[in-house]
C-alpha cells in the first residue's frame, strides 16, 4: 500500500475511513489546544456554502470565491479546467449544472470545523433529478448525496478546495429500480 508520498509500505492495512468519526476526532482537537483566534469568518463562509446553494442565488455563491480560486479536486463531479476559465467560473459552472438538473436542491451542513485560515465541512445535498446530471438522464428520482470539503480562506473569500463528492452514491441512486 502507497503513503501520501506514494511509497509502497507492505506492513500497511488498509482500514475504510468514517469521515463522520474523523471529522468529530478533529473537532475535538481544537478542545484540547486551545481554539483559533477568530473562527467566526471561516463558519461563515462555510454556511454560506450551504446557504446561497439552497437559495440558488449563483452571484451570492460565485462572491464566495476568490479571482484566483483553485480547485484541486479531481473527479467525475469537478469539471476539467478550460482554456480561459476561471476557477471561480469553472466551480459556478458546477453548481449552476447541478441546480438545473436539481432544481429543488438543498444544502445542509453536517458538520462544519473552522479554523482560522480555513474551514472544513461536510454538507448534504438532497434534491429530486428533474435534468441530466453526472451523464444520467433525469429520473425523477429524489436523491441524497454527500460532499466533504476543505476550504482556505484568503481575506473572507474561498482561495483553494480540496474535498471529495459521493458521486458513486449519486450515481447508484439514479440507477436504482
Amino acid at each position: 500500500m502507497a503513503d501520501v508520498s506514494g511509497r509502497d509500505h507492505p506492513a500497511a492495512i488498509a482500514v475504510p475511513i468514517d469521515r463522520r468519526r474523523l471529522l468529530g476526532a478533529v473537532a475535538a482537537a481544537p478542545l484540547l489546544v486551545g481554539a483559533a483566534p477568530d473562527e467566526a469568518p471561516a463558519r461563515a463562509v462555510g454556511e454560506a456554502f450551504a446557504r446561497t446553494l439552497s437559495a440558488h442565488d449563483l452571484a451570492a455563491f460565485a462572491a464566495l470565491f476568490a479571482p484566483d480560486y483553485v480547485n484541486h479536486q479531481r473527479s467525475a463531479a469537478a469539471r476539467p479546467p478550460l482554456p480561459g476559465m476561471s476557477g471561480r467560473a469553472i466551480v459556478v459552472a458546477l453548481f449552476a449544472d447541478r441546480l438545473r438538473a436539481l432544481p429543488d436542491l438543498t444544502v445542509t451542513v453536517e458538520h462544519l470545523l473552522p479554523g482560522a485560515d480555513g474551514v472544513a465541512a461536510s454538507y448534504v445535498y438532497e434534491g429530486t433529478q428533474r435534468g441530466a446530471y453526472l451523464g444520467q438522464p433525469a429520473t425523477g428520482r429524489r436523491l441524497r448525496f454527500t460532499s466533504c470539503d476543505i476550504f482556505r480562506l484568503r481575506g473572507g473569500l474561498i482561495v483553494e478546495h480540496w474535498g471529495m463528492s459521493d458521486t458513486a452514491g449519486a450515481l447508484a441512486q439514479m440507477r436504482a429500480g
